[in-house]
């Protein structure tokens, strides 16, 4: 195998990690996050992270029914600075931590919503959170 097909290999794994939008890169950040028991799921966990000042970013689900769980969360994020993501649906979100149920061909059958998680550890540096971060960057400008 020559240094330019090596180069090739190295070249299109690059390509398939790098997210199309926000809400992929998003994913992939937390699941890299969650394979490193880096991420606070649920309403406790998150709001004890929060009220350490150890989170990084919390995402929240817009379709939460509950307006004080929002206002509660929302309020801790811009209390100690830290960085919110909305997400559309929590079914994704819970998707997304690992709280759904998959059959022997890897589909999923059952996912539990999750209204709120938080990211304590990112992980290792990577094209979703290096997006993840430039869309923060750019909003703070």
């Amino acid at each position: 195998m020559s240094d330019a097909d090596g180069t090739a290999g190295e070249v299109q794994d690059v390509e398939e990690d790098m997210p199309g939008d926000l809400m992929q890169a998003l994913k992939q950040v937390l699941k890299r996050s969650k394979a490193l028991d880096g991420l606070a799921i649920g309403l406790h966990e998150a709001t004890k992270a929060l009220d350490r000042r150890a989170a990084h970013l919390c995402v929240l689900a817009d379709d939460c029914s509950e307006v004080a769980y929002t206002r509660l969360v929302e309020a801790l994020c811009e209390e100690h600075g830290i960085d919110l993501i909305k997400v559309p649906e929590k079914k994704k979100i819970g998707e997304w931590v690992g709280l759904g149920t998959y059959d022997k061909t890897g589909n999923v059958k059952k996912v539990v919503g999750c209204s709120c998680c938080v990211v304590k550890d990112w992980g290792e540096k990577s094209a979703a959170l290096t997006m993840i971060l430039d869309h923060f960057s750019k909003n703070k400008a």
